[in-house]
Order: structure tokens, then C-alpha cells, then sequence
């Protein structure tokens, strides 16, 4: 009977540790990035397979045919506000990426069906857009495939593609300006007007430089203190050309800044007469 039993502990033991789970590292693992944009953001998930000595466009990455733009499962990217890309403009949510590598040149497919893994589900009817890229060839290897956001402005940006010795890029555009705008004219109807924001946006987009001036003084009506907006005011001041100002606001920003025990606006201050 001892016996018996022990055979049977043993038995549950040894089924008990084969229906445990065994966690192990992804062989492509998975990436997810998440890039503000515009007034907005983009949300971009997908695989990164290895090189791992093998050669990889052209042969483990076919030329001519559509591809995932990764490994496992499909590669999305999301939109929270619309866009443009290739010339078309695309709604906010969420799209499949994919592409068809050549030796020169890719085509950059943003597809409507974001369930795309394999050449094989491919429907061309989906596509939301398409754009070409050339293909640069890098002085290094790349080992994992990368995908990246560079080039950023407030509406624009460039996606960044590597692996192995290959890079390319396409860009994707906003309308951040109008919708900047509009938010600008709607707050200014408004009690609590963002005097300060409006006027650095003018100033950093090219806008109307006297209304910008207008607006930083209504900001430092209430702000005495500000020395960032006194840095702002000079900046303003010298783009209009008028030097006298500038360095009368630089100099303001300067004694503010030191009471406040704030170097950096101290030096940007600094460097803004030295330039006049």
C-alpha cells in the first residue's frame, strides 16, 4: 500500500510540474511607442525580429512583396487626431502599417484592416494610403528591426524605419495650426485668457509679432514677477528690430531671474544682448 502511494505522489507530482506555465524571453520582442504630436499623439505597437548573422533584404525580407513591417503580429499605428500622409488625409484611430520593401524604394501602405500578419490577408481594397520611400544604405548594421519618430515639429513628423544596412522615412503632416488657432480665438472671448501661451505660439509660428507684444504685456500686467515672460517680451522686441526694448526686457528678465536663483534665464537673457 506504502508503495502504491508513493507512486501515486510522484505521478501528480510530475503532472502538476508539466501543466505549469514557463515564461521565456520573445524571440522578436514587442514595442510599444508612444510620440506626441500636433495636439495630439501617435501610438505605434510592433515586433522587432533579430538579423542574428542572417541576410536580411532580399532574402529574409522578400523585395516586391507586401510585408508586415515587423514579425508576429501585425504591425498598428494610431492616430488620436487627423492626419495626412502620402497626400491623404486620414481620420483618427487606428490603421495597419505596412509596407512593400525594394532594393531602392519602399511603398509605405497604411491599411484600414489592422489584422495583417502575412502577405497572404493583404487586400489592397483596404488601403487608407500610400507613399514611397527611398532607401538609404548605413554605414553600420542595424541588428533589431526599428521603427522611430525624428524631425518633430508642432505638425509635422518623420517615421523612421532600420534594420540591417537599410533606413527610410516618411512623413506625416497635422493640421495643428488651424486648430491652434481656433482654440486661441475661443479663449480669447474668455475670462481667463491664456495671454502668455497665445504669445509664445505667435512668436514661435511667425505669427502677428505686434500682437504677440500686445499679449505678453496683458500676461505681465498680472505677473510683475515673470522673468520667462520678460525673456519672451525681449525676444519679440528683437525680431521687430527694435534693440532698445529688447535690452530693456532682456535686462528686466536678467534681475528677475537673479533674485529668483534661475541661471538658465539668466544666461538666455545674457546671450539675447550679446547678440543685439
Amino acid at each position: 500500500m506504502k508503495k502504491i502511494l508513493l507512486v501515486l505522489n510522484a505521478t501528480f507530482l510530475l503532472l502538476g510540474a508539466s501543466a505549469q506555465s514557463l515564461t521565456t524571453p520573445q524571440l522578436s520582442p514587442t514595442q510599444t511607442i508612444k510620440q506626441n504630436f500636433g495636439v495630439g499623439n501617435i501610438e505605434l505597437n510592433y515586433s522587432r525580429p533579430a538579423k542574428k548573422g542572417r541576410k536580411v533584404m532580399g532574402d529574409l525580407v522578400p523585395f516586391g512583396k507586401v510585408w508586415r513591417t515587423g514579425a508576429n503580429a501585425a504591425t498598428t499605428i494610431n492616430f488620436s487626431e487627423d492626419v495626412t500622409i502620402g497626400g491623404k488625409e486620414l481620420k483618427a484611430g487606428k490603421y495597419g502599417l505596412l509596407s512593400i520593401p525594394g532594393e531602392k524604394k519602399w511603398t509605405i501602405i497604411i491599411s484600414k484592416d489592422v489584422t495583417v500578419n502575412q502577405p497572404a490577408s493583404y487586400k489592397e481594397e483596404n488601403d487608407a494610403a500610400r507613399v514611397e520611400a527611398d532607401v538609404i544604405t548605413t554605414p553600420f548594421t542595424v541588428e533589431n528591426f526599428t521603427i522611430n519618430f525624428a524631425d518633430i515639429t508642432g505638425s509635422s513628423c518623420n517615421v523612421e524605419l532600420m534594420w540591417e544596412n537599410s533606413y527610410l522615412k516618411f512623413p506625416i503632416t497635422t493640421g495643428t495650426e488651424a486648430k491652434v488657432m481656433a482654440q486661441i480665438d475661443n479663449a480669447m472671448n474668455k475670462d481667463n485668457k491664456p495671454y502668455f501661451a497665445a504669445a509664445s505660439y505667435y512668436y514661435d509660428n511667425g505669427k502677428d509679432l505686434k500682437q504677440a507684444l500686445g499679449w505678453v504685456d496683458k500676461a505681465l500686467e498680472s505677473n510683475k514677477d515673470a522673468f520667462w515672460m520678460y525673456l519672451l517680451k525681449a525676444r519679440i522686441h528683437k525680431k521687430l528690430g527694435d534693440k532698445v526694448a529688447s535690452k530693456a526686457a532682456a535686462t528686466t528678465c536678467i534681475q528677475l531671474a537673479t533674485t529668483a536663483k534661475n541661471d538658465d534665464y539668466v544666461k538666455m537673457a545674457t546671450d539675447l544682448i550679446a547678440g543685439l
